[in-house]
């Protein structure tokens, strides 16, 4: 899913057996969905297997420190899933364990070599049962209390420790089957995380860092109205964050730019009670009844019903603004998402990832993201 190595994934990585193995790549980028069924069974035909290189699944849970399904739904789902490569041989599936909600026994699990060792035996355990590709790891936040799940200082340490430990099992397994296995992480596009975890360390063990970057703006806790996904920042925005920014700070923090694969949202974040200065945007608002709003939602039953959407050249992002109802939305649309694959190809990232499949029922979103991608090679201009 990607063009070699970078010179600078090289140096760090060095020949080292436990760094993701090579040569498997694709002149293409990644599309990685997450597919999030909210323990229901998915339905024939719901996933276009064909648009997308790596489903993420979440999420599984973690019992006694070991790896455990997340729903009852699961196993059922997994099948599905894996059947899909019968259309598309090169599909991966992973499943990923953790979330917002579901990072509470990561500290423990990484925190030594006995509890980190459970939890990698229970990940082959799981990964053999269900016939997938490998493992996803959204930790929300090594070192941060996150959702108020216990934290500890020496986390970011650990989480290194548990990745690299990850690696060399994969490693071994792989040297038995020959069936690659892949390691990827969910990364918080924040300073706050960098300062928090060894990337330049990190980077090594792992094949891609989802780098999440949207929810910068949330009207539960930035009273001021804003874009929760901007590729750069608008001058006149009090906060001063975008994917341009976070992909850039990764990047010096020694993650190399083919191993970052850009998650952008297909969703919206809205405010109420905001003025109509500049159609809403950068005003005091607070939240609205529906903060988090699928993309379907949004292009159902709020574009051309009461809300008009401007668009936002420096920041390159879109928003709607309803003068009746005072109600401001941010969200992403096929004209910045067009411009945010543009980008990956021009600085010659890893990929897309998106959160989360269902929120784009009719493809508009995933359908500009596989035709910009694959229109170009990886780097290309």
């Amino acid at each position: 899913m990607r063009v070699g190595i970078s010179v600078m994934a090289a140096a760090v990585c060095g020949l080292s057996a436990l760094c993701p193995a090579r040569g498997l790549a694709s002149d293409r980028p990644a599309i990685v969905g997450y597919v999030f069924p909210r323990n229901t069974i998915l339905a024939p035909g719901q996933i276009d297997a064909q648009s997308l290189t790596r489903i993420n699944y979440a999420f599984a849970n973690t019992k006694n420190g070991q790896l455990a399904n997340g729903t009852a739904a699961d196993a059922q789902n997994f099948a599905s899933l894996v059947a899909l490569k019968k259309a598309n041989p090169s599909l991966t599936i992973l499943i990923s364990v953790g979330g917002w909600l579901g990072s509470g026994d990561f500290s423990d699990i990484a925190l030594t070599e006995q509890s980190r060792t459970t939890f990698i035996n229970s990940v082959m355990d799981f990964l053999h049962r269900y016939e997938l590709d490998g493992l996803d790891i959204d930790w929300e936040y090594p070192g941060m209390p996150g959702a108020g799940h216990a934290y500890r200082a020496e986390d970011g340490q650990d989480f290194t420790l548990l990745l690299k430990e990850l690696r060399r099992r994969f490693t071994q397994e792989e040297k038995v089957t020959g069936r690659r296995l892949y390691l990827t992480i969910a990364a918080g596009a924040s300073d706050a995380y960098l300062a928090h975890t060894e990337m330049r360390q990190v980077q090594r063990y792992v094949d891609d860092v989802n780098l999440m970057a949207y929810d910068y703006n949330e009207a539960p806790s930035n009273g001021l109205t804003g874009h929760h996904a901007p590729l750069f920042i608008d001058p006149n925005a009090p906060n001063k964050q975008s994917a341009d920014a976070s992909v850039r700070a990764f990047e010096l923090a020694g993650v190399p730019a083919k191993k970052l694969i850009l998650g952008v949202p297909f969703y919206g974040r809205s405010w109420q009670g905001v003025n109509s200065e500049d159609h809403g945007l950068f005003q005091p608002g607070k939240p609205a009844a529906q903060d988090f709003i699928p993309f379907n939602v949004i292009e159902g039953t709020m574009l051309g019903h009461g809300f008009t959407r401007y668009w936002d050249a420096s920041a390159s992002a879109p928003y709607l603004y309803s003068e009746d109802q005072k109600i401001f939305v941010s969200y992403e649309d096929p004209e910045s998402l067009s411009a945010k694959c543009k980008y990956v190809l021009t600085h010659r990232l890893g990929g897309v990832m998106f959160w989360e499949y269902s929120n784009d029922p009719n493809g508009v979103l995933l359908g500009t993201i596989t035709r910009t991608l694959r229109t170009s090679k990886l780097g290309a201009h």
